[in-house]
């Protein structure tokens, strides 16, 4: 949906449509950084997905400077081990940073969830939700499936850490 001259949507508009219009601007006075696909400072940061993590503010990082992995509570899965295994191995990175965060919808949800998934649509997903109390051994619990995966080559330098969303501030989790 064509934007009007003010450069927003015009009415019945949805949100996709305010992306894609928001990515034309961009586009504009978009130039090609010719930056490669390995990460300048050769850390992969793992994160939640929750919106009000802003990493690269809240980590002084720039585009190019970090691979960044999101999804519900920041936990590592399967998935994420493969994302990390690409990272490390072809594309350079030697770090891992893993973000977990107060306030988490993690901590409301349990395994039932799966239960009522299944009685609403008819079939079990095949995923754990991964729902966990203490977001601190849940942090511990993700440096240590880090640590321990045979398709990671570098794993000494895995950091786990709890963002406060009220003060902004990173708290480092002892992994013992």
């Amino acid at each position: 949906m064509p934007a009007g001259p003010e450069g927003a949507i015009r009415a019945g508009g949805t949100v996709t449509d305010r992306l894609v219009d928001a990515n034309r601007r961009y586009a504009e006075a978009f130039t090609d950084p010719g930056m490669d696909a390995r990460p300048v400072l050769r850390v992969a940061v793992v994160a939640c997905m929750d919106a009000r993590l802003d990493l690269h503010q809240a980590l002084g990082l720039e585009l190019g400077d970090c691979h960044t992995i999101r999804n519900a509570g920041g936990v590592v899965t399967d998935d994420v081990i493969r994302s990390l295994t690409i990272s490390q191995r072809k594309l350079g990175t030697r770090s891992i940073v893993l973000i977990h965060h107060t306030g988490c919808g993690l901590e409301s949800l349990t395994e039932d969830f799966r239960t009522e998934l299944e009685m609403e649509v008819g079939q079990r997903p095949a995923w754990a939700v991964e729902s966990f109390r203490d977001v601190d051994q849940d942090v511990r619990q993700s440096m240590q499936r880090v640590r321990t995966s045979p398709f990671l080559l570098h794993t000494d330098d895995v950091r786990g850490f709890v963002f406060d969303v009220r003060t902004g501030l990173l708290r480092e989790v002892d992994p013992a």
